[in-house]
């Protein structure tokens, strides 16, 4: 959330005109035929740039780290130059392809264009590892050449590209060496556990596109990356799990089998919660909007966000400290009775961890732990229902799992676990907030993403959406709510005056379109979800301050709204 009423927007509008579309999607090739090759030259690197161009110098090749080989491409976006690194490919007139590289760095992208038919894409976030993209495309009847690309992003930090594949029917043009068989994974283990699934990761596999994965010898998923987390298990159970490794040439042997107990049914973590609920945040300092004590938070609001728990010198661990002074006098004796009076409302009180200021690192077992009993300290000093998580910082999916998972179990059933991450951070279920919130979903209450101070974005149809619409509320929305996460864990989180964010302020009445299209498929704008999601949880402001500085218009207008959906 943000203190101050403005950060800096990730995106601009100008610069997404380029092929982000994610209809490119990662996924593992069919099948290879006997005259299927791969038809890029120097597709390792190993002979510097060679049948490669890259725009402004911005490619060279280095020795360290490569996916294989003894080479790698590193290519560096500079002012308006997004480092775009192309070869000419010799193919064959209707005929499909697949296009892979292995990235690593900065942002990544990777496409082809001149196919005759529709041209692709697909990209990635920065990565500290290598990383394969993969899509496919088809030739026209007339198409005898492709140009394959790489590029990075605007601003950003220099890529890596290795092994780059155009695998299908020989084009004639000559190319790098046809895939094998690839090895067995190794490395699996067991990432995390809920009440009904299990979380994997191994390493990745030289020349693999694919992974599958078995429980009990049964496949019952295939990804592209190297984790997965296998879902609609029962409680308390253990499972035998094993991975294999894919490619155009065919499947490997079995992993080595790893074993996942998934964890109790540790209830429903939305407690007495109605249907659909309105969340607003509530200021612990003064930034100019109205001072309140939680008493005087409109009845409007179902949860209310405290912001925000600090940071201490242990790490993960977390304090929270009344600004007695800054709001007017207002005694931790009666903060605490304010709460206990809403609660009384049938009300629920979080404490909120993070905002645009706050950096709380959960990145191993001790700081995960430590951030467990802060929190859970927390709720027994002040009486919390709970934990909103408001990281914007960057957060580690697998110890802030653990440090969750760990509080529920302190906490039992009634505890109330919310979200809010920036929209970057739910682009794709591979982003550590998004695998976070899959990872905790059977404790989860809400995730609000923050529509606000993002510039625009993908949708789930893979089109960018300007924030300040209904199109950009719904079909970014659509992303989580086809990604894994139930309707009734997805809200929609907007300032509740232009004074509340830099950027992204809509009125009330947009609000409303959006949770109507979202819930009865009316008031959408040019983009329509396949189908809709009546249990939608409801929708998230910043702040309650702000939203009575201006008179609690918000939180009149969208709290019948939210309370009044199907």
């Amino acid at each position: 959330m943000p203190i101050l009423s403005s950060r800096r927007a990730r995106f601009r509008t100008a610069a997404l005109t380029v092929a982000l579309a994610l209809g490119g999607a990662l996924g593992a090739a069919g099948p290879a035929s006997a005259a299927d090759v791969n038809n890029a030259k120097n597709a390792g690197f190993e002979s510097g740039l060679t049948d490669w161009t890259c725009s402004a110098s911005s490619g060279t090749t280095v020795p360290s780290p490569v996916h294989g080989g003894s080479a790698a491409l590193k290519a560096t976006p500079a002012g308006q130059d997004n480092a775009r690194c192309t070869q000419t490919v010799a193919v064959k007139p209707n005929a499909t392809y697949t296009l892979s590289a292995w990235v690593q760095g900065g942002y990544a992208y990777l496409g082809a264009t001149g196919t005759g038919t529709t041209d692709v894409s697909t990209w990635t976030p920065d990565s500290a590892s290598w990383k394969q993209l993969t899509t496919t495309f088809t030739t026209g009847a007339s198409t005898t050449s492709v140009t394959v690309y790489t590029h990075g992003w605007y601003g950003q930090a220099a890529y890596l590209a290795d092994d780059v594949s155009v695998y299908g029917p020989d084009g004639g043009g000559g190319g790098g060496p046809s895939p094998t068989v690839p090895a067995a994974p190794a490395g699996l283990t067991v990432s995390g556990t809920s009440a009904s699934s299990v979380s994997l990761a191994w390493n990745p596999v030289s020349g693999a596109t694919g992974y599958n994965v078995y429980r009990n010898g049964t496949k019952v998923t295939a990804v592209t990356g190297t984790s997965a987390t296998v879902t609609g298990l029962a409680a308390s159970t253990s499972y035998s799990f094993q991975v294999t490794a894919t490619n155009s040439a065919g499947e490997s042997v079995k992993s080595a089998a790893v074993t996942g107990t998934t964890t109790a049914t540790p209830g429903n973590g939305g407690g007495a919660l109605p249907k659909h609920a309105v969340t607003g945040y509530w200021q612990n300092f003064n930034n100019g909007a109205t001072v309140q004590k939680l008493s005087a938070v409109q009845s409007q609001y179902d949860i209310i966000a405290v912001a925000f728990a600090d940071a201490t010198t242990t790490p993960g661990a977390v304090t929270f400290t009344l600004d007695s002074a800054g709001l007017g006098g207002y005694t931790v004796d009666q903060f605490k009775a304010d709460i206990k009076a809403k609660q009384a409302a049938g009300k629920k009180v979080v404490v909120s961890v993070g905002g645009q200021n706050g950096t709380v690192s959960v990145s191993d077992p001790t700081s995960a732990a430590n951030f467990a009993n802060s929190v859970y300290a927390l709720m027994q000093t002040y009486g919390f229902d709970g934990v909103d998580i408001d990281l914007e910082n960057g957060l580690n999916a697998t110890y802030m799992s653990q440090a969750l998972r760990s509080l529920a179990a302190k906490a039992g059933p009634g505890l109330v676990l919310t979200m809010a991450p920036q929209t970057i951070d739910m682009q794709s279920t591979s982003n550590a907030y998004f695998q976070t919130a899959l990872n905790v979903k059977d404790i989860l209450t809400v995730v609000n993403m923050q529509y606000y101070n993002s510039g625009s974005m993908l949708g789930c149809d893979g089109k960018v959406y300007a924030q300040g619409s209904v199109d950009f509320l719904t079909a970014l929305a659509c992303i989580q709510l086809e990604g894994g996460l139930a309707p009734s864990q997805v809200g929609l989180g907007l300032p509740a005056s232009p004074s509340g964010a830099g950027s992204g302020y809509v009125s009330p009445t947009v609000v409303n379109n959006a949770l109507d299209c979202l819930t009865k498929g009316t008031g959408c704008g040019s983009f329509k979800p396949s189908r809709t999601y009546p249990d939608l949880r409801g929708a998230m402001t910043w702040s309650t301050n702000w939203d009575a500085a201006a008179g609690n218009a918000w939180s009149d207008a969208v709290g019948p709204h939210v309370h009044g959906l199907p």
